[in-house]
């Protein structure tokens, strides 16, 4: 008996023995392994994040939420994403789980002579800032939005930028300044000011022309974009807790290290558009390229006041372009009542600015860039539907890295190393991986518009028109979107306003 009891207990011990081998190389495995951002952090309980999701498909109505039930991102759009960045078939079967009840619901108007050909055509060349000593011209649809040097990490905007040279993209710097890792990949850069003019600041905290020609020196940086304001946070200026704000943050932006970086509301320069159109003729005059404002529409009269500006200056004077955000984008760090309330969506504020541009005949002269919550092809095509020329995304590319919508960016504990600085976590993110799946996103999301485009009988995005889309409401009726926002007369306000002098 005793010899028996001995035998079983050496057994046990040996399991025991190759359990803890095999969890020290997987763990090894893993911390060494650079394509899975989740199991380099966490080597073993990483696998329970994908043994859920797994059995996810099976048990969900039991007990996880359905496909389309999750904000600010359901789980549909954030598989396609992965799927699309990965370079995976996006391809479904038996059917869409969206509802398609009526509820003021979005559908493509398809022709009845799709366009033939098998390959999606790229969408035509832009040129921005015609007026400028180095206008700039591209034919990129889908672009990386503002995410600054402190909102994300090194490793994370190293993707970004080598990801964005290889698919013909351009990145935003947001509002923490130029740092070198939005300059390493080469890539075409905007390069934001934000209220607090974070890199641009003399030390009186004026803005400094030797700093925006210095910027403006880099061949990569394309434009200058004013930050006005944002759509979580419209009112507010940008906040990075000063857990985030490290010693290299803090020299690129000219404050102290590990303090809350609190930007202004807004520019104290700026009160009114006369001196939002000097702001950007002295930016333009300085660094010789195109610049333009991003902002987050509420008061309508104030686009009247701003374009009957403009004509009063003549259209040189214009911004170069206009980045319109709506009440649904994101942010790093936002007051909840703000995020909730403030600001008008993308969906309502869109055809108003394209259609007062129009009015003004302005269109042709200010370029409009979408944002907000524009991440799928149906979004984009929608975008480009109601006029816009360019789309710009954030969190669809954090998808792109690998985010998992932990919702932790303002703690500095973000599991996936893209919005933290923790050095452990930041490792865990191979900017050389992640920067192909950044290229993959932006090809099979553009590809897919394309084919949008195609079902809708134009060859390329931008061809796309307000009839080409409907809106389904809730009793049911179905109104094309040239009818809910029927084009202006282009011109009208020019010759209203000729007739009042």
């Amino acid at each position: 008996m005793k010899e028996n009891y001995f035998h079983s207990l050496s057994l046990i011990e040996v399991l025991f023995v190759i359990i803890f081998v095999l969890a020290f190389i997987i763990t090894l495995w893993n911390i060494l392994q650079k394509e899975h951002t989740i199991l380099r952090n966490f080597p073993l309980i990483g696998y329970v994040r994908y043994f859920a999701e797994f059995l996810g498909v099976y048990l969900r109505q039991y007990f996880y939420a359905r496909d389309r039930e999750e904000l600010p991102f359901n789980r549909t759009e954030r598989t396609w994403i992965y799927e699309a960045s990965k370079n995976i078939d996006t391809t479904i079967g038996f059917g869409s789980t969206r509802d398609r009840r009526p509820v003021n619901t979005i559908y493509f108007v398809d022709s009845p002579f799709p366009v033939i050909k098998r390959d999606v055509v790229k969408a035509h060349a832009v040129t921005i800032g015609q007026h400028c000593r180095h206008p700039y011209t591209t034919n990129s649809l889908i672009n990386i939005s503002a995410m600054s040097h402190g909102s994300i990490s090194p490793n994370a905007i190293l993707a970004l930028s080598y990801g964005a040279k290889k698919a013909g993209c351009w990145l935003n710097t947001g509002e923490g300044g130029l740092s070198s890792y939005h300059l390493a990949g080469e890539c075409d850069v905007v390069a934001q000011i934000g209220t607090a003019k974070y890199g641009y600041q003399d030390e009186y905290g004026n803005l400094s022309d030797e700093k925006l020609k210095k910027a403006a020196a880099h061949p990569q940086v394309k434009m200058f974009e004013i930050k006005l304001s944002q759509g979580a946070k419209p009112g507010k200026g940008g906040l990075l807790p000063g857990v985030k704000v490290t010693k290299e943050i803090a020299e690129i932006r000219g404050i102290k290290p590990y303090k809350d970086s609190v930007s202004p509301n807004r520019f104290p320069e700026i009160s009114n558009s006369f001196e939002l159109l000097n702001l950007i003729h002295h930016i333009r005059e300085i660094t010789g390229k195109p610049t333009g404002f991003k902002i987050v529409l509420g008061n309508y009269e104030w686009l009247d006041e701003l374009c009957q500006e403009i004509l009063k200056r003549g259209v040189e004077y214009a911004p170069d372009f206009i980045t319109l955000d709506g009440a649904e984008g994101g942010t790093g760090a936002a007051p909840l009542t703000l995020a909730d309330y403030m600001g008008l969506p993308l969906t309502e504020s869109l055809p108003v600015l394209v259609d007062k541009l129009i009015e003004y005949d302005l269109r042709e002269r200010i370029k409009i860039i979408a944002s907000g919550k524009l991440i799928t092809p149906g979004r984009v095509a929608w975008a480009l539907c109601v006029g816009a020329d360019f789309v710009n995304s954030a969190r669809g590319f954090m998808f792109a890295l690998g985010c998992v919508q932990a919702l932790k960016c303002h703690k500095n504990t973000c599991p996936t190393g893209i919005t933290t600085h923790n050095k452990w976590l930041v490792r865990g993110l191979n900017p050389k991986n992640k920067a192909d799946r950044v290229y993959y996103y932006v090809k099979n999301l553009s590809y897919e518009v394309g084919v949008i485009c195609h079902s809708c009988g134009v060859k390329e995005p931008r061809e796309l028109r307000r009839h080409h889309a409907r809106i389904v409401s809730e009793h049911g009726t179905s109104v094309s979107l040239a009818d809910v926002y029927p084009p202006k007369k282009k011109g009208s306000k020019v010759n209203i306003n000729k007739e009042k002098n």
